[in-house]
C-alpha cells in the first residue's frame, strides 16, 4: 500500500529535498506541497492523505493550528529544530503523533513516515525530555485521578507508567518479563480505555492528570 504524504514547509528548498527523499521509496508518494498552514489544511481536506510533514513556523496559519485542524484526517509528523522546544507541548496537544528533527538523516525520515502511517507514535528520547520539561512548567494538576485511569488493570498501569517515561514496547517487555506482543496488546487496550489516539497522547494524559509526575517515576 502506498503512503500518501503532504509536505508543509514555507521553505521551497526544504520541501524539494523532502520530496526527493520520499519519492525515492516505492511505498511513499508525495501528493502535495504547502508553503503555509492554510494550504496544508486545504490539501488534506480535499484529498486522501495519510501523513502530513508539518513545519511549525509558517505564515498565515502556523503549524500548530494547522495540526489541530487536520489531526482527525491524517497523521501529523512535526518537523522541528532545537529552537522550537517551547512549541512541542502545544503540538502534542494539537494532535501531532510524531516529531522529527530537521537535521535527521534521510533514512530516519523514511522510517518516521512509515511508523506514523501505520498508526504508531514517534517520540524519540530527546523529544520526550523536552516534553517533560514543559510539563514541569505547567501548573500542578489536581489530586483526583480521572475516571478512565481507574478502568485500567494493574498490568496496564505498569505498562502505562513505562510508556510515560519513554520506553519502547521491546524495552517494556524486557522490564516486565513478557513478550513484545503482550505489551502491544496492553498498549492498545490502554489507548482504547483512555480514549486517546496514540501513545504520545497517552503520555500527555498521564502528566496532565497527575497520574505520573515529572521526576517522580
Amino acid at each position: 500500500m502506498t503512503i500518501r504524504v503532504v509536505i508543509a514547509d514555507d521553505e521551497a528548498i526544504v520541501r524539494h529535498g523532502l520530496r526527493l527523499i520520499l519519492d525515492s521509496q516505492d511505498d511513499l508518494e508525495v501528493v502535495g506541497e504547502a508553503a503555509d498552514g492554510v494550504e496544508a489544511v486545504r490539501l488534506v481536506r480535499q484529498g486522501d492523505v495519510d501523513v502530513v510533514l508539518m513545519d511549525l513556523r509558517m505564515p498565515h496559519l502556523g503549524g500548530i493550528e494547522a495540526t489541530r485542524l487536520v489531526a482527525d484526517h491524517a497523521r501529523v509528523l512535526v518537523l522541528t529544530t532545537y529552537d522550537l522546544d517551547d512549541n512541542l507541548y502545544r503540538a502534542v496537544q494539537a494532535g501531532a503523533c510524531g516529531f522529527l528533527l530537521k537535521t535527521s538523516p534521510p533514512e530516519d525520515l523514511v522510517h518516521a513516515v512509515r511508523v506514523v502511517a501505520r498508526g504508531d507514535a514517534l517520540l524519540e528520547p530527546i523529544m520526550l525530555t523536552r516534553l517533560l520539561q514543559e510539563f514541569v512548567r505547567q501548573p500542578p494538576p489536581g489530586t483526583a485521578v480521572p475516571e478512565p485511569f481507574l478502568t485500567l488493570s494493574d498490568r496496564e498501569l505498569d505498562v502505562l507508567r513505562l510508556v510515560a517515561v519513554g520506553l519502547t514496547n521491546a524495552e517494556i517487555a524486557a522490564r516486565l518479563h513478557v513478550s513484545a506482543g503482550t505489551v502491544k496488546t496492553h498498549v492498545a487496550s490502554i489507548l482504547a480505555k483512555l480514549g486517546v489516539r496514540d501513545r504520545i497522547q497517552a503520555v500527555v494524559a498521564c502528566y496532565e492528570s497527575g497520574f505520573v509526575r515529572p521526576g517522580l517515576q
